[in-house]
C-alpha cells in the first residue's frame, strides 16, 4: 500500500480480518510508522496481534501502537456524525505529525456501522471525507467490511471512494472449503472440509508458501475435516523444508490427532500447536 491509500478489507471469517490486519500493522511499524486500529475487540486484538509476533507491549508503551474500541473514535455515544468521526481522524494525523512520525496507518472495523445507530446514512459520505483528507498526506486507511454481513448495496456504494481493493489470496473456494495465503505469520489457512478433490489447490498453495524464504504457518483452526491423502500432502510438503526454517502445524484437537497419527511431529523443524475446541 502507498503512504496515502484508502483500503477496503472485505473479508469473510474473522481468521482473515486479523490475519491481513496484522500484516497491515507489522509492515507499517517495520517502516517506522505510527499504527492505529480501531476495533470491535480491542484486548482480543491486542492479544491476536501478540500472536502474529507484534511486539504489542513495547511499541503500545512507546505510542507508536494504539488500539483502541471503535465507539472511542468514531461514535458519540449511540450516534454517528461525519463530523466528528473526521475530527478524530484529524486528531490522529496531527499527533503523528507533532510526534515526528514518517507517516501513519489506520486500520477501522467498520461493523459498528451494523448496529441501529442514528447517522448511519451518512456512511458513505464518511468514506468520502476520508479520501479527501488522505490526498497528499503520509497517511493511510484500511476500512474492514464483512462482507457477509454487510449487504451489496452498502459495499457498492462505498467501493468508489477506495483507491484499492485487499483479500487474501485465495487458492480454492467454494461453499465447503477455502484455501487462502496468510499472511501474518506467513503461510496458508483452510477451512471447512477438505479430501482428495482440492488436492490440486492444496498442492499450489503448499508450493508457493515453501518458495518464500522463512518460517511456514499451515493454520488449519478452522477446518473441521481433512482426510488421510491431504494429511500425507502437507506432511510431505513440511517434510522437504530446509530444517532451518520452521514449520508450525496450527489445528484443532481432532485434526491435530490425525496429524499426530500420520508422524507430523516427528519430522524435524515441525510444530504441531493444538487449539482447543471453543
Amino acid at each position: 500500500m502507498r503512504l496515502n491509500d484508502h483500503a477496503c478489507l472485505t473479508f469473510g471469517e474473522s481468521e482473515e480480518l486479523l490475519d491481513l490486519t496484522a500484516a497491515y500493522i507489522r509492515d507499517g511499524l517495520a517502516a517506522g510508522l505510527r499504527v492505529v486500529w480501531l476495533s470491535e475487540e480491542p484486548q482480543g486484538a491486542l492479544i491476536e496481534l501478540s500472536r502474529r509476533g507484534i511486539a504489542v507491549d513495547s511499541t503500545a508503551a512507546t505510542g507508536r501502537m494504539e488500539i483502541a474500541a471503535c465507539q472511542d473514535g468514531l461514535l458519540a455515544g449511540q450516534n454517528f456524525a461525519v463530523d466528528h468521526a473526521m475530527g478524530w481522524l484529524r486528531s490522529q494525523m496531527a499527533v503523528t505529525e507533532r510526534e515526528g512520525y514518517s507517516g501513519l496507518r489506520v486500520a477501522l472495523d467498520m461493523s459498528w456501522a451494523l448496529r441501529p445507530i442514528s447517522g448511519i446514512e451518512q456512511l458513505p459520505v464518511f468514506e468520502e471525507e476520508i479520501a479527501a483528507a488522505l490526498s497528499g498526506t503520509s497517511a493511510s486507511v484500511l476500512c474492514q467490511y464483512d462482507r457477509d454481513r454487510f449487504d451489496p448495496v452498502t459495499l457498492a456504494s462505498v467501493s468508489a471512494f477506495h483507491t484499492r481493493s485487499v483479500a487474501a489470496a485465495t487458492y480454492h473456494f467454494d461453499p465447503l472449503l477455502r484455501i487462502c495465503r496468510q499472511y501474518a505469520p506467513p503461510g496458508i489457512r483452510l477451512a471447512g472440509q477438505i479430501d482428495r478433490t482440492a488436492e490440486d489447490s492444496l498442492a499450489l498453495a503448499l508450493a508457493e508458501a515453501i518458495r518464500v524464504d522463512g518460517d511456514i504457518m499451515v493454520n488449519m483452526v478452522e477446518l473441521s475435516f481433512i482426510d488421510l491423502p491431504c494429511i500425507r500432502m502437507i506432511v510431505d510438503a513440511v517434510r522437504s523444508v530446509a530444517p532451518a526454517r520452521k514449520v508450525v502445524l496450527r489445528c484443532n484437537s481432532a485434526v491435530a490427532a490425525r496429524f499426530v497419527l500420520l508422524g507430523a511431529t516427528t519430522v524435524p523443524g515441525v510444530s504441531l500447536v493444538t487449539v482447543h475446541d471453543r
